[in-house]
């Protein structure tokens, strides 16, 4: 027997619900809004966002799944968030995947997705000139999203998009500072070059040197900075 549309919508709506929740929890963690060790309920959830248990109980769930959240049986749930040795694993694992986007991609992109590319960086360049430190993390984002799309294979895009918002978040890393806009740009040059020479191997030289990189600087230590 087949749901109505009325009952397909509304588990859509929940659905939808639980992600947004889920959303603006991960931040919390990320952020260290929610401490480590604090107890989260449904409850509080649910009062907080004036929102039923259920698509609470969804999001709690994806939180415990993904390592941001412990729970203890019969003691509700706790938040682990990320420490620094987790992001330090995050950074290892987003090189892995990373140079075979960038590999993929160099191989598989349209003349649409380069003309989106020279967008973006021409953006990238603009707001660099400016010191814009906020506009550049942005369109850094935008810039990577493209490679994962580029690439063509969805799990691969899953898994980096939330490398990304992980490290975009977590305070356990440091935003850029107007010094590093620089170096940034000029490890973006050298990806985005490796496009337009139709380069994968110059691609993943370039890629690898900017994780390097991109780790150095988020997590405020003297990593090797690899040269491509």
């Amino acid at each position: 027997m087949n749901a109505g549309p009325g009952r397909a919508e509304e588990g859509s709506a929940s659905h939808s619900l639980s992600q947004d929740i889920f959303s603006k929890l991960r931040e919390d963690i990320l952020t260290e809004r929610l401490k480590p060790g604090e107890k989260l309920t449904e409850q509080r959830v649910c009062e907080t966002y004036n929102v039923s248990r259920t698509p609470v109980r969804e999001a709690l769930k994806q939180l415990a799944a993904e390592g941001l959240l412990v729970t203890p049986p019969n003691r509700g749930a706790f938040v682990s968030g990320l420490s620094r040795g987790d992001m330090e694993d995050i950074f290892i694992l987003r090189e892995i995947y990373e140079l075979q986007a960038v590999r993929w991609a160099i191989a598989r992109i349209t003349d649409g997705g380069l003309a989106e590319l020279d967008e973006i960086w021409e953006f990238m360049e603009f707001y660099t000139k400016r010191r814009d430190t906020k506009k550049m993390t942005e369109i850094n984002t935008n810039f990577h999203q493209l490679i994962y799309a580029a690439s063509e294979c969805r799990m691969l895009r899953h898994i980096l998009s939330s490398y990304q918002i992980y490290i975009r978040y977590s305070r356990q890393t440091k935003p850029y500072s107007e010094a590093e806009l620089p170096a940034i740009f000029a490890e973006h040059k050298r990806i985005f070059d490796a496009f337009h020479a139709a380069d994968a191997e110059a691609g993943v030289r370039a890629m690898r040197a900017h994780i390097a990189g991109s780790r150095a600087r988020a997590l405020g230590d003297a990593a090797r900075i690899q040269g491509p």
